[in-house]
């Protein structure tokens, strides 16, 4: 298996097609990745662009939204059956949600940038993005039996509701800007999958205590809390029915499957990465399934080689997701003491679990398994962003009725979520 974290780009490897209808922006993204060591070639409109994926390979695919004869989106479809593997960026200078969250759940496109863009952004983005299409051809010769993974994932891409904010340079900006970064991060987290955010925020609770119980400097206890919050960032653009099967019977799941799924601590570093000061949030998301006894991943790290942090966070995971009662949660934590888990580690949670707060646990249902007496957990929306149901309503059957009529004129997309 090839480890994506150590994978070393080579720009000059690395052919990036630029497409847009305005010279001035051509020549502005030609200059900029050319000093980066990329191959560039430049096209004004999507038909003379399509030429060029007939007849040439690329990394890179980058098209402005907004031309003449073909929008953007609709060229990236064309590129997307043409060369499926070429990783797919949209330029907008008008961010329409609704059709960007459409385009990336469909995996017509990998990221979309905003104008006006960063230029740290862009390259961060393009990086990532050449990393990908590196990855994806080297997985291909590596091992034969994942083509047909590679197949689904060449029809799913990160799931992204919202995208981060950028983050200004400065620090005092940063640490500004940095809360709503991670509330933009966990909102994805929840639009993607839903159980996935109610397990967020509840690790964050339980960790919020045993920060207080413990002599954790300022930084590790942030540290520790945003990681609670965005450990299992990186399971976006997993299909959902696979995390599923990997957390409530993860023997069902191939080998190529569950490399697949536990690559998402690794994945989750490199999207912890928009900003410098949280490395320590990165590598503790890296971390939080390494095991005491060395049998975890994604490095197979063992004791003290594994960070403090991530031992902390392994534990409240562990019994967050476990499917159980609490009870029974924690008579697995302290099964696993001294193997699975920092035996210390265990004590700080045992020590804490009883003063966190008791969140009410979620489950999602279908729209017919609605009955009177549920209460929404999350609030209920049309396509276009109006509310119908808001979070913490008492469902009585007008309400469902409500709900029924609606479908059936626009389908409810979202996932819907009540309170156990």
């Amino acid at each position: 298996m090839v480890d994506a974290e150590n994978l070393s780009v080579d720009p000059a490897c690395h052919r990036i097609l630029v497409v847009d209808d305005k010279e001035i922006v051509r020549i502005a993204l030609c200059d900029t990745l050319k000093r980066e060591g990329y191959q560039i070639d430049t096209a004004c409109d999507a038909q003379e662009a399509l030429e060029y994926i007939a007849s040439d390979q690329y990394s890179v695919v980058i098209s402005d939204q907004v031309m003449p004869g073909m929008q953007g989106l609709e060229f990236l479809g064309r590129v997307k059956e043409i060369q499926p593997d070429a990783t797919r960026i949209l330029i907008t200078a008008v961010v329409n949600l609704n059709t960007v969250i459409d385009a990336i759940n469909h995996g017509e496109i990998y990221r979309f940038l905003a104008k006006p863009w960063l230029r740290e952004e862009l390259l961060a983005t393009v990086r990532n993005s050449a990393n990908r299409y590196q990855l994806i051809c080297r997985n291909k010769i590596l091992q034969a039996t994942t083509l047909a993974m590679n197949k689904k994932l060449k029809r799913l891409n990160v799931e992204l509701a919202e995208t981060v904010t950028t983050i200004e340079e400065q620090k005092n900006a940063l640490s500004k800007n940095l809360d709503c970064s991670v509330q933009l991060c966990l909102t994805t987290i929840e639009t993607f999958y839903p159980i996935l955010g109610s397990q967020a925020r509840r690790a964050r609770e339980i960790c919020q205590t045993m920060c207080a119980d413990m002599d954790l400097t300022a930084e590790e206890k942030r540290t520790l809390e945003i990681a609670a919050l965005l450990h299992d960032i990186g399971l976006v653009g997993v299909p959902r029915k696979l995390i599923k099967r990997w957390q409530e019977s993860p023997d069902t799941i191939d080998q190529a499957q569950r490399r697949l799924v536990e690559h998402h601590s690794v994945l989750g570093q490199e999207l912890t990465s928009f900003a410098a000061d949280l490395e320590l949030v990165g590598a503790t998301i890296r971390g939080h399934h390494e095991r005491f006894d060395g049998t975890g991943f994604p490095d197979g790290l063992a004791r003290d080689k594994i960070p403090r942090l991530a031992r902390l966070l392994a534990v409240v995971v562990h019994f967050v997701e476990s499917g159980t009662n609490d009870l029974e949660a924690i008579a697995s934590v302290k099964l696993g003491s001294g193997t699975l888990f920092d035996p210390e580690a265990v004590r700080a949670f045992q020590r804490s679990l009883p003063k966190a707060p008791v969140s009410r646990k979620q489950r999602e249902v279908l729209l017919v398994e609605l009955l009177p007496g549920m209460v929404i957990a999350n609030g209920i929306y049309t396509a276009n962003g109006v509310l119908l149901i808001p979070n913490g309503q008492l469902l009585s059957r007008a309400f469902i009725d409500k709900l029924h009529n609606h479908d059936s004129i626009s389908p409810i997309r979202q996932s819907l979520m009540i309170f156990c």
